[in-house]
Order: C-alpha cells, then sequence, then structure tokens
C-alpha cells in the first residue's frame, strides 16, 4: 500500500489496548500505508487527502490484530489422533508419524494451520518446528512461504532435537539431528530469514524444543547462538508434572532452575505452557521477564492442568496465548483462546477474580506482541504502529444482545471477521481469506493427512 494512500475505518467500536485501555464505543481508525495514523472518538478528521477507502464499520469492534506465540503447523495433517492421551503418551504414540513428514507435507500442513487462524483474526503468528527428518527438504522454506502467501506477519521458531530413545529422550532415534548439524542449520536459517527491521514480516527464534528432547549442550549453546545472532529464543518449559519428575532424575532441579543453568531465562526468551510452576519459578520469570505462551486448550486436551496465570500477570511475567499444534486443539484457532483461558483459569485458585474480559484480550493481543518481542511495532492501536487490526462483527443473533462489545467478543461466540489488516494490507474480507485459495488448502490438506497416514503404517 502506499504511503500516503489511507483508508479510514469509522461508527465502530474500539478497544486499542493500549497503557490505558483506552476504548471508543463510537470512533474512527484512519491508516496510512502500512501504519495506524490516528484514532479517536467520533468521525474521522475532515479533509484526509488520498483516501481510497472508507469502511462503515458500523455494529464492529475494531480490535489489535491478534497474536498467536505457540504452534506447530505440521500437527495440521495429524489431527485427531491419540486423543485420550497425556503428553508423554501422546507424543510416543504420534512421533513415529511425525518422523515421516516432508516438505510437501509441511507446507500444505503450514497453509492450513495459517489460513484457520488468519480467518479468526490472527495477525502475527509464529511456528515452532522441530522435527527435521532426514532429506525431507527444505521445511523451514516452506513454512515460511506458506506465511508469506496467507499475508499475517510471522516468527519461525527453529526448532531442533537431539536427545532421541538412545538417550534417554522420547523422539524415535531417526527423528533427530546431531548437536552440530541443528546448530548450523539454525544459524543459516536466521541469516537467509530473519528481518529485524520495525515492520519486518519475518523474523526467526533459536528453539531448542523441550528438556526431554534435546542435550544440556543444545540448550546451552543454543542460547550462545541466539544472542550472537541477536534474535529470540523460545522452547517448552513446565508443562507436565512427567515434565518435572522427568527433570529432577535427570538433572537434580526443576525446570525453571535447569533452565537457569543454562542460560535460558531473561527477556529475549519465552517459554510455552509452563503450567507447573512453584512460587519461586514465577518469581524467575517475573525477576527476569521470561515470557509465557499460554496455551489453555492444549493443557486441558493433554491433561496438563491450569497454568498460574494470574499469578503469573501479578509476578511482572509477560503473557500471551497460543493455540499449540493442532494435534492438542484440534480448532486450530486463537480467538477461541481468548474465552477458554478467562474461563479455564476461573476453575484455578482464584475462581471468578482470575480474569477478566479485558485481561483475555490483552493476552491474545498486546502481551502476545511482548512476548514476541514486538509490542513497539503492533499488539495495541496506536498512531505509529502497524497497521494490524481486526473488524468483529458484533450486531448479529450471536451477539447483539450483549450491550458490552468486548464481552461480546471474549465470552461470545466465535465472532466472525469482517476484515482483517495486516501491514495496512486486508488478508479478510468477509470471513473469507483474500489471498490464498481455502478450499483448495482443505483438499491438499486431507491428501497429505492421508498420505503421511499411509507412509507411517507401512
Amino acid at each position: 500500500m502506499a504511503a500516503d494512500r489511507r483508508t479510514v475505518i469509522e461508527n465502530c467500536s474500539i478497544a486499542t489496548v493500549d497503557a490505558h485501555d483506552t476504548e471508543y464505543a463510537d470512533g474512527y481508525v484512519v491508516i496510512a500505508g502500512h501504519r495506524i495514523e490516528s484514532l479517536g472518538a467520533g468521525k474521522a478528521p475532515e479533509g484526509l487527502e488520498n483516501v481510497g477507502r472508507r469502511i462503515d464499520a458500523g455494529g464492529h469492534l475494531v480490535t489489535p490484530g491478534l497474536v498467536n506465540t505457540h504452534h506447530h503447523y505440521y500437527q495440521w495433517i495429524t489431527r485427531g489422533l491419540a486423543t485420550d492421551h497425556n503428553l508423554f503418551n501422546w507424543l510416543v504414540a504420534l512421533y513415529p508419524t511425525w518422523a515421516r513428514i516432508d516438505e510437501q507435507m509441511v507446507y500444505a500442513a503450514a497453509q492450513g494451520s495459517l489460513a484457520m487462524m488468519a480467518r479468526g483474526g490472527v495477525t502475527t503468528a509464529m511456528d515452532h518446528h522441530y522435527v527435521y527428518p532426514k532429506d525431507s527438504g527444505d521445511l523451514s522454506g516452506a513454512i515460511i512461504r506458506a506465511a508469506r502467501e496467507t499475508g499475517v506477519r510471522f516468527t519461525l521458531a527453529r526448532g531442533s532435537m537431539d536427545r532421541s530413545e538412545k538417550d534417554g529422550g522420547l523422539p524415535p532415534d531417526f527423528a533427530v539431528e546431531t548437536l552440530e548439524g541443528a546448530l548450523t542449520a539454525t544459524e543459516a536459517t536466521v541469516k537467509e530469514y530473519h528481518d529485524a527491521s520495525f515492520d519486518a514480516m519475518t523474523q526467526v527464534a533459536v528453539a531448542p524444543c523441550s528438556p526431554f528432547s534435546v542435550s544440556t549442550e543444545l540448550l546451552r549453546e543454543g542460547a550462545e547462538l541466539a544472542r550472537r545472532l541477536g534474535v529470540r529464543l523460545h522452547t517448552h518449559g513446565s508443562e507436565t508434572v512427567e515434565e518435572e519428575k522427568f527433570c529432577h532424575e535427570l538433572f537434580g532441579m526443576g525446570p525453571t532452575d535447569y533452565f537457569e543453568s543454562t542460560g535460558w531465562l531473561g527477556e529475549d526468551v519465552w517459554m510455552a505452557h509452563c503450567v507447573h510452576m512453584n512460587d519461586s519459578d514465577i518469581a524467575a520469570f517475573g525477576r527476569t521477564k521470561t515470557g509465557v505462551a499460554h496455551c489453555p486448550s492444549s493443557n486441558a486436551r493433554l491433561a496438563a492442568g491450569i497454568a498460574r496465570v494470574p499469578d503469573m500477570l501479578a509476578a511482572g511475567v509477560p503473557v500471551g496465548l497460543g493455540v499449540d499444534g493442532t494435534a492438542s486443539n484440534e480448532s486450530g484457532e486463537l480467538h477461541t483462546e481468548l474465552r477458554n483461558a478467562l474461563l479455564i483459569n476461573r476453575l484455578g485458585a482464584h475462581r471468578e477474580a482470575a480474569l477478566n474480559a479485558r485481561q483475555a484480550l490483552r493476552l491474545g493481543t498486546y502481551g502476545g506482541a511482548q512476548v514476541l518481542g514486538r509490542a513497539g511495532q503492533t499488539g495495541s492501536l496506536e498512531p505509529g504502529k502497524l497497521a494490524d487490526l481486526v473488524l468483529w462483527k458484533l450486531d448479529t443473533l450471536a451477539h447483539a444482545s450483549i450491550a458490552d462489545p468486548v464481552t461480546a467478543l471474549v465470552l461470545g461466540a466465535a465472532a466472525p471477521v469482517t476484515a482483517s489488516f495486516v501491514n495496512g494490507r486486508q488478508i479478510v474480507e468477509g470471513g473469507r481469506l483474500l489471498h490464498v485459495d481455502e478450499d483448495a488448502i482443505a483438499r491438499s490438506t486431507r491428501v497429505e493427512a492421508q498420505r503421511l497416514a499411509r507412509i507411517a503404517a507401512q
């Protein structure tokens, strides 16, 4: 979009999710090029030049685009399997299948995962991809290509595993990389794809998979690599009681202490799940500003437990929301996680005081941007920030009788997305993706899921 070309959105409710939680019952947003130029109450300013489009958004709530902080796209083609397993048993059941993925499968699965999120309001996405079978093709390139075609802002967390069954880990021996191979490939991916600019559409993080699938050396050297290259670090942490037992047996300490011993706490780090955290763990995360990707649906699906999100927020821990892989969250949507985060946390110790609707929206927007290191560019609606925003339709049967639009969005049924913008470019219109063919993606994901199932059965 030309730098001086403007889109004007008017007659809408607005939840900015800025530092003051500013909201407008009836307001406007002006997009100029790829940034938000202005917003406020009432009508847009008179005399704006180069207005290419005006949107009458009556009956809509405008929010920042949703930010997904944890996902595994390849799992789109293994949905609906091992549905009654806990995490470790689920991994043992599925690793032999996942170890047979190839570039064509990964590309189709990434398309499916991205399409489902984008049509549901996600404007910034990430993928933690850590399965790189030998001779499987350019998997990282395939994922990034799918993200670029969909039009979302994207972080590839280039994962890795080097602890297999023979070393006491869970992955099959043929499904892991060597220490040197993982580090070399990760560095090459960062150098080829990472963009550090303000409006970057593609970034890369260093992301060894988890304490039970990587060596201590890979964690430690991965952290050193990330900091040498100036990129962020991501991994799974404290997801289950089994993981905590594993860490105590193997390392003589709990997951948080183990991560700290390997250089894995800091404001450039975020971890997925963090369900089983004691007061000392949460204090360490708060002190170091280590981020958390909260994945309520996946945590419930795998019976992992309820993360202490209210306590994390009170301690100053940056917290965002994650879909997690669609083999443990078959819907693959982030906007449903707003509701699930609120509801599931109210089952915990804080009960009805755990989270409210606006806190849930903040987790899914600004909190996610914080966790990905992009809160200065996206995650809230403010002049000068990137034009990543969503128009939610709230005047239909599903929501029209709920007076408060934020409550309607978070606690009501999944709201239709009338329009979604990323970098000022529209990627969704009337609930349909504009730049990729949803029906073709549905067909290709089914074909690749069937092909993987046949290969795995041999």
